[in-house]
């Protein structure tokens, strides 16, 4: 995987990095795999924006993933494709019967690999395993919470977890954020890492590619009046004039805690990715 510079021609061509797309190799996607997606611009059923900055872009299809993996059918990698509804590639794989399906692609994997899923698959990139018959210091991502519900965790580009130890039916499995955390022995995960690594190094550049992605301007709170915004008004530039920044609805931020202090999972946290 490798990235693309340019000559400085224009001041946002001087900093622009993008994907080279060198493992991409099929431009059109499954058609038998997509389905629309409704762009709603961050408003809910009401018409009201509950969401700022959303809205505009280019027109997407949305690709339908099998985050399951149920099939233990022999499956073969026909593709490597480009997904614009996440980070990472996603690889087109099809069984011995000819049934298709998408994955996200884990690093390393290319066109003709032959992936298994199932207990008794090797420790292989691109395999699915229950946790339980994957060994202790295995890179793994796309792991599951609940069994059968599908892969809801380490799934964006470049990202792996580690399976740390396993006791009493439970895993301990090392997170990207350092958050050690406890899965169940019988939820699924693949082995290897997600591909796509160089995605950190992207530099969008211009303001136009941010609109592309469907993300409107975000506006400083300061240059606002004080009806819009608590750090609004004075003359000139005026310092915040509270204790810690907050939120145009006057909501603390900066370092502000937003989790649930009765979360239900908080048992299954053996050590939060800031503590010592």
């Amino acid at each position: 995987m490798a990235t693309k510079t340019y000559k400085p021609t224009t001041p946002s061509r001087r900093n622009m990095v993008t994907p080279s797309f060198s493992e991409i190799t099929k431009k059109k996607p499954e058609k038998s795999l997509v389905t629309v997606l409704k762009k709603n611009a961050g408003r809910n059923n009401t018409g009201r924006i509950t969401v700022r900055h959303h809205g505009g872009g280019n027109r997407q299809k949305y690709r339908i993933i099998d985050f399951k993996r149920n099939s233990e059918a022999i499956n073969k990698v026909v593709a490597i494709e480009y997904d614009p509804n996440r980070t990472a590639y996603i690889a087109l794989l099809q069984d011995e019967s000819g049934k298709k399906s998408y994955i996200v692609a884990p690093d390393g994997l290319s066109v003709g690999d032959t992936l298994y899923a199932g207990e008794h698959a090797d420790i292989k990139t691109g395999n699915v395993l229950p946790i339980g018959a994957i060994p202790v210091g295995t890179f793994i991502h796309a792991i599951e919470l609940y069994p059968g519900r599908g892969a809801q965790l380490v799934r964006s580009a470049g990202a792996a977890a580690q399976l740390m130890a396993k006791e009493n039916g439970m895993a301990q499995i090392r997170l990207p954020s350092g958050e050690v955390r406890l899965v169940r022995l019988d939820c699924r995960a693949t082995i290897g890492q997600v591909g796509n690594l160089e995605h950190e190094n992207i530099k969008l550049g211009k303001a136009g590619k941010t609109r592309h992605l469907g993300i409107r301007p975000t506006v400083r709170g300061s240059v606002m009046n004080p009806v819009d915004h608590p750090h609004g008004g004075g003359e000139g530039r005026s310092p915040i004039g509270r204790p810690s920044p907050v939120t145009p609805w006057g909501k603390p931020t900066l370092g502000y805690k937003t989790r649930n202090k009765k979360a239900r999972t908080d048992k299954f946290i053996v050590k939060r990715r800031n503590d010592k």
